[in-house]
């Protein structure tokens, strides 16, 4: 397991932002969507310590 770079942690981080915030309010794209925003945060973050250099 290897730490994602920072631009991949950030990039994660607000996806899973927009998904969580998407899911409360209501957000023209985002929040018909929220849940794979969310989905999409976490397997970029889980991809991004599984390989190297992402």
């Amino acid at each position: 397991m290897n730490a994602p770079k920072k631009l991949t942690w950030l990039i994660a981080l607000i996806l899973g932002v927009l998904g969580i915030v998407g899911s409360f309010t209501a957000i023209p794209f985002v929040s018909a969507y929220a849940f794979w925003f969310l989905a999409a945060g976490f397997a970029l973050l889980a991809l991004g310590c599984l390989f190297k250099g992402l």
